[in-house]
């Protein structure tokens, strides 16, 4: 497990109730969708850095959820504001400290990869969040940034559709360029930006391939560094 070393005291948590209320069928969500899953986490293993397993003491995912990405990908410690959500995670072998990304419980400069996967919908301050991921980042750390481009086919069905989804009522979707803008207005250098996309078209049980950059698929990754 990572060193809490660096960890400090005194969050708040976001009303999570809805992920409280229906984390098993947030959970179920991954098999009954195991095509766009595999696709996912293909996309942020095509990311992630080639001595990954070198880092991953050193890393963390914000909104671990139920553990779905960090567990495969080899993280073993993460952030969620969600008891619920938390508890899968953890039988999943994740080490779950409870907070929010609005407020990481950590000083400066403490991990080499922060990982954050289709959280950022659901942030109170997406900006907020993204200075204190920059802040406990070490210098030449790696940011891995997953979510739904909200100007992709996908993403527009969710947007007009989100009413109806106790998740995703009160979410809030990016556009990739927005998102990049964001990026760059809290310090990231944006030559070091990576694009890669997958999940094409509208159809789930056939996520697709991996292509670089964005712009057709809804599922983008992001990679930047400090």
């Amino acid at each position: 497990m990572a060193s809490h070393r660096c960890r400090y005291s005194g969050v708040t948590m976001p009303k999570t109730m809805p992920f409280e209320a229906y984390a098993a069928e947030y959970d179920g969500w991954f098999d009954e969708h195991r095509a766009v899953y595999e696709s996912e986490l293909r996309a942020i293993r095509a990311m992630l850095p080639s001595d990954m397993s070198s880092i991953v003491s050193e890393g963390i995912e914000i909104g671990v959820g139920t553990g779905r990405f960090a567990s495969p990908l080899g993280i073993t410690l993460g952030i969620e504001p969600s008891p619920m959500m938390g508890m899968r995670a953890k039988a999943r072998g994740i080490e779950i400290i409870r907070g929010i990304a609005e407020a990481l419980p950590f000083t400066n400069s403490c991990f080499k990869l922060v990982l954050m996967v289709t959280t950022m919908c659901f942030l109170d301050d997406v900006s907020l969040a993204f200075r204190e991921v920059f802040r406990v980042l070490k210098p030449r750390g790696w940011f891995i940034l997953a979510f739904i481009d909200r100007n992709s086919p996908i993403g527009e069905i969710y947007e007009r559709n989100k009413g109806d989804s106790p998740f995703y009522r009160s979410a809030r979707f990016y556009s990739t360029d927005e998102v990049t803008g964001l990026l760059k207005d809290v310090g990231f250098n944006e030559n070091g930006f990576e694009f890669v996309q997958t999940v094409f078209g509208t159809d789930l049980s056939e996520a697709g391939g991996l292509k670089p950059g964005y712009g057709e698929g809804a599922f983008i990754v992001a990679r930047v560094v400090k």
